[in-house]
């Protein structure tokens, strides 16, 4: 399956990586990870590590195609006109994978930092001397090895293709999911959350109840698209959030602070 352009798969998570650098910069103003549950942010960090594989199958030298440019259009600007019309004629026909060539590198580059800022926040939480203080291990026990295994089992058995590429793709999707769980229950035993955190879960919920609307759009308006394992992720995912959409609103509508029951 060809990955060099931002498909869908790509799209799944663009939102995501915003808000995840959204959380690291937060972090690192405020020197506090207090109400943010490591558990989640490690299985995101799972999500991003699963699914970005093809960085390694599609990976774009930006050095290697910058002297490759350099050397063509100097040898236009010194050949004679035969050499300046084949390198002409070259050019002009590499015009049209330009913009794959930009995704692919738009691509490249984002993933790896947001790869890195996925694991910048782990390594906060857990190294830095002063934003680890803040980090309530006692309340945040979620043991997600009870998602990760169910997830991994059930990419074997639904998947669009057999392959290690795919599996694992399918169980990111799977993961990402479930993954804001640990997140949740951190909010419940703590019951008072903050502005900030209360407002990076809402987002994260948001974003794919949103998508949902996007792929009934697309449902109706693009013939032949389906999605059944991506549309069947969202649906649960969007379920997860919708106790906390609930509570959200109601300290939003009541000017109130977000109280979550225990």
């Amino acid at each position: 399956m060809n990955r060099t352009i931002e498909t869908e798969k790509d799209q799944l998570t663009r939102e995501r990586r915003v808000q995840q650098l959204v959380l690291l910069l937060k972090i690192q103003a405020t020197k506090s990870c207090a109400g943010v549950s490591l558990k989640t942010q490690e299985l995101y960090a799972i999500v991003f590590l699963t699914r970005y594989l093809d960085l390694f199958t599609n990976f774009v030298s930006l050095y290697v195609e910058w002297n490759r440019w350099k050397g063509e259009t100097q040898n236009r600007r010194s050949g004679t006109n035969a050499v300046k019309q084949r390198l002409t004629a070259k050019l002009a026909s590499d015009a049209t994978d330009t913009y794959c060539w930009i995704f692919r590198s738009y691509n490249t580059i984002m993933k790896l930092i947001f790869i890195g800022s996925a694991l910048a926040i782990i390594w906060l939480m857990r190294r830095h001397k002063v934003v680890r203080q803040s980090y309530d291990k006692s309340q945040d026990t979620f043991r997600y090895e009870f998602l990760l295994a169910p997830c991994f089992l059930l990419s074997l058995v639904l998947n669009n293709m057999f392959t290690v590429m795919e599996v694992l793709w399918t169980f990111s999707i799977y993961l990402e999911a479930v993954a804001i769980l640990p997140q949740m229950v951190l909010l419940q035993r703590t019951r008072n959350v903050d502005n900030l955190t209360g407002n990076y879960v809402f987002l994260l919920g948001a974003y794919r109840a949103l998508y949902i609307l996007n792929w009934i759009y697309r449902y109706y308006t693009e013939p032949g698209y389906r999605q059944w394992l991506v549309w069947l992720s969202g649906i649960v995912q969007t379920a997860v959030y919708c106790d906390f959409f609930y509570y959200y609103i109601q300290s939003w509508k009541n000017n109130e602070k977000l109280q979550l029951p225990a």
